[in-house]
């Protein structure tokens, strides 16, 4: 092969250009035949006008088109893998029921090691619903940091691979949109919530005398 020339993309596509005539000298079965052509449209509002002419026009040839959007062309592509939706749903619940776990084993230990202090809050008038929105408020709170962190990362995370080199076709467009950041907020939150209403409830019946007793 000899490079006549190196051209640069605005997204780097990793694609080399040759002439067909090549292919059909090397594959016999490969002569006066295509796979695919590109279309450029207008318009978005052109695509499904001229996807349905192109596919009427050869609708009785020996080789019927299928023709179809960009976006359609790559989820074919995906589709091949399985649903890869639910996959990645499945993992996500695993991971956040794995979390859910941890969390709740450390506000389980942080509240039971402020045992004495809660007695003490008692002591001093806090009433059982204010201590519960105390922990339950810090449990969350926590969670939402944590969250917005995370989630943050991965939007920085997916557009760096979005525009870079090795993204490939498609990654290309991808980012976190505002409603999937606000689900993961929203998710962390939920779990800080129950992390942290058990052992707190449990917390705020503790009876004085009991909670200025206990050691540890």
């Amino acid at each position: 092969m000899t490079i006549r020339g190196i051209y640069t993309a605005p997204q780097s596509t990793q694609s080399v250009y040759f002439h067909w005539k090549y292919v059909e000298e090397a594959v016999n079965w490969a002569k006066d035949t295509a796979g695919t052509f590109g279309i450029m449209a207008a318009s978005p509002q052109d695509v499904s006008r001229i996807a349905g002419q192109l596919d009427d026009m050869f609708r009785n040839s020996p080789q019927p088109t299928k023709t179809e959007s960009e976006k359609a062309f790559q989820l074919g592509f995906v589709a091949m893998l399985g649903n890869v939706k639910a996959f990645i749903l499945s993992i996500s619940m695993a991971v956040v029921f794995a979390i859910l776990l941890v969390s709740a084993n450390t506000m389980a230990m942080s509240i039971r090691e402020r045992t004495r202090e809660v007695a003490v809050l008692k002591t001093l008038g806090f009433t059982r619903p204010a201590i519960l929105s105390l922990f339950v408020g810090e449990a969350v709170t926590l969670a939402l940091i944590g969250g917005l962190v995370g989630a943050s990362f991965a939007t920085l995370l997916v557009l760096g691979m979005a525009h870079s080199s090795s993204g490939g076709l498609f990654l290309a467009g991808m980012k976190v949109t505002f409603p999937t950041f606000l689900v993961a907020l929203v998710v962390s939150a939920f779990v800080g919530f129950v992390s942290a209403v058990v052992p707190s409830y449990h917390a705020s019946r503790e009876k004085i005398v009991e909670g200025l007793r206990h050691i540890g």
